[in-house]
């Protein structure tokens, strides 16, 4: 049996990319097949895969059967990776640019690896590899971010895939993966990590579609062209970047059922096996991308130290947090989550759920101090409840206990999102809690032997569904988000106009609808920070006019302590109160959508305000 090795060029690019002419033929002469990067020789025979340097010296070497043969050029470090196909172990490693070669994953999977791919995500500085079973489960590896290599391979993110996927392909300009689900379909998912499994459909089987047998191999171009190659009847499909509406560019091939697919700086390599590969003439020889070609929005990076415990049930659960700090402790702190489901969820600062009240489905929940309720003093919450567009209020005590108040009913016809207001060196306290239809009520709360109760004062308006809100006690301002166009401020005092003002807009750029979860952040220059959900960040800006955009930033994965990022974000809180070890400044506390690592039920996820206040002040 002839060795098998694959042969790629790569400049200093961020990736090595190359670009196919549209008019090729099939040359008569077989090329071998060679993976070679600026840094080493990947190069497969029957029973190892060994590793060499330019020179030919011996970098490494591993007992195997290997096929999959990947590899990688970053600036300071060339990957690769392979797949035994007899004991299913999966090798990923590196080389950098002092010659040294580390091997990060040796290891068998429950996958039965049909293809690898490589990620880079640019806007999220994070590495990652795909691996493709053949069973509809896929996975998705990180291996390195902010250009440092891991320890070990990372599985974060899980995938259901198509029973029969066969073959996978990423365009790193637009972070899309494209997969092959053998002669049915070819689809596309989001490749970054903390995106959902959502996908669209590129192309069908004839007659509503231009496939005509199973798709073996995909590879992309550096123009952002699709190449499908398709076994039986042989032949190249090929979609132009961005134009799946169209019929692919169709070459047959003169050749039995090919399921090898090669780009390389010379051109196109196709083969029913790694031995009997066919170079295509082409008018236009392979080129190499020296960058993206796009304009990469910055995205500052947070990282979670600390998350709750996840609710048991998958789906749309876990809303919105609020803290209490304890009075004399505070690593006796308490966080509060609103479970859409079933009530208000407890927890401690280790994360673990202290306490459940079933109160129903609560949306977003808030809290003030100072609270004098049947001669206590407490804090006092207020969540939203949609059964019977209600608001409950809690009482919690010095010692950490959340119990039941007592239940008002409002006039709203759909209620929704919830916040509260206390006017500074007041104990006053109020309730703004809004509907659907963009209807803002507002409750004042006061308490008698009889109990706590609630009594409208006035109503504001925004013209569609609302939700997050939030108010400065200080200076009496309260923003409201509304959902699919921006951010409003009103007058948060109970004698004051009902007129708002609009300050912020959803531009699809810095802040991407749905405008979700708002939290304030007093001081000398208050901030406000948004949950700009439909690109999974958030957004600071200056709480005074005219509401200038300062920073946004995402919160990723924390691989020392295997806490995943947060994504597709409905609630959040910041506070700059003491929490205890690790959150002494404060903290800023943002519902998960999607809560990985392992896959399970969502939760709240928790950064060190000190994070942000460092990378403010890097800004300066």
């Amino acid at each position: 049996m002839k060795s098998i090795s694959t042969k790629i060029s790569a400049k200093t690019s961020l990736l090595a990319a190359l670009v196919l002419s549209s008019s090729a033929s099939v040359a008569s002469q077989p090329t071998g097949l060679a993976l070679q990067t600026q840094q080493f020789m990947l190069q497969a025979a029957p029973e190892q895969l060994s590793l060499q340097d330019n020179s030919g010296q011996s970098l490494g070497q591993w007992t195997g059967r290997f096929e999959r043969l990947k590899a990688l050029q970053l600036p300071e470090q060339s990957w690769f990776a392979a797949v035994d196909s007899e004991t299913n172990q999966v090798l990923v490693g590196l080389k950098t640019a002092t010659d040294k070669v580390r091997i990060l994953q040796q290891a068998s999977t429950q996958l039965v690896v049909d293809d690898l791919c490589w990620y880079y995500s640019e806007q999220n500085k994070q590495l990652s590899l795909f691996l493709i079973g053949d069973r509809g489960v896929g996975e998705q590896w990180l291996l390195a971010q902010d250009g440092k290599a891991l320890e070990k391979a990372l599985p974060v993110r899980s995938l259901n895939l198509p029973t029969n996927a066969s073959a996978c392909a990423v365009d790193q300009r637009q972070g899309l993966l494209y997969l092959a689900e053998g002669d049915t379909a070819l689809w596309s998912y989001s490749a970054e990590l903390e995106q959902s499994e959502n996908r669209q459909l590129l192309d069908v089987l004839a007659p509503k579609g231009a496939i005509a047998g199973e798709i073996k191999a995909l590879e992309l171009t550096a123009a952002g062209d699709l190449l499908a190659l398709q076994s039986e009847p042989a032949a190249l499909l090929r979609y132009p970047a961005g134009q799946f509406s169209k019929a692919p560019q169709r070459l047959p091939l003169q050749m039995d059922e090919p399921e090898v697919l090669q780009l390389d700086r010379d051109g196109l390599s196709v083969g029913a096996t790694a031995q009997q590969l066919q170079r295509l003439n082409s008018t236009d020889k392979a080129q190499q991308v020296q960058h993206w070609g796009r304009t990469v929005p910055a995205f500052y990076q947070l990282s979670p130290t600390l998350e709750t415990a996840a609710v048991s049930y998958r789906g749309d659960a876990i809303d919105d947090p609020a803290i209490w700090q304890h009075p004399t402790d505070p690593a006796k702190s308490l966080i509060l989550a609103t479970d859409k489901r079933a009530g208000l969820a407890v927890y401690n600062m280790q994360g673990a759920q202290q306490q459940f009240l079933a109160v129903g489905r609560v949306n977003n929940v808030d809290l003030r101090y100072g609270f004098h309720y049947q001669g206590q003093s407490m804090a006092l919450a207020a969540a939203s409840t949609r059964a019977d567009n209600g608001i409950q209020l809690f009482g919690i005590s010095a010692d950490g206990k959340v119990s039941t108040l007592t239940r008002i009913q409002t006039g709203l016809t759909d209620i929704y999102g919830l916040c509260m207001y206390q006017p500074a060196g007041t104990q006053q306290f109020y309730v703004f809690a809004n509907s659907k239809d963009g209807t803002v009520a507002q409750y004042q709360i006061s308490a008698s032997a009889k109990g706590a109760s609630g009594k409208l004062v006035r109503s504001l308006k925004v013209p569609s569904q609302p939700e997050g809100c939030v108010a400065d006690d200080g200076q009496h301002q309260l923003f409201v988000g509304e959902e699919d166009v921006g951010i409003w401020r009103f007058d948060a005092r109970a004698s004051a106009a009902t007129q708002g003002e609009f300050i912020i807009k959803a531009d699809d750029q810095m802040l991407v609808a749905d405008v979700e979860g708002l939290a304030f952040w007093p001081g000398k220059q208050p901030y406000l920070l948004v949950s700009s959900q439909g690109n999974d960040s958030y957004v600071l800006y200056k709480a005074t006019a005219p509401y200038e955009a300062v920073l946004r930033f995402r919160i990723r994965l924390n691989p020392d302590l295997a806490i995943d990022g947060s994504s597709e974000t409905d609630g959040l809180e910041l506070t700059t109160l003491n929490l205890g070890p690790g959150f002494e400044q404060g903290a800023i506390l943002v519902q998960d959508g999607r809560n990985r690592m392992p896959e399970q039920g969502q939760n709240i996820k928790l950064v060190p305000l000190a994070q942000l206040k460092t990378l403010l002040q890097q800004l300066k």
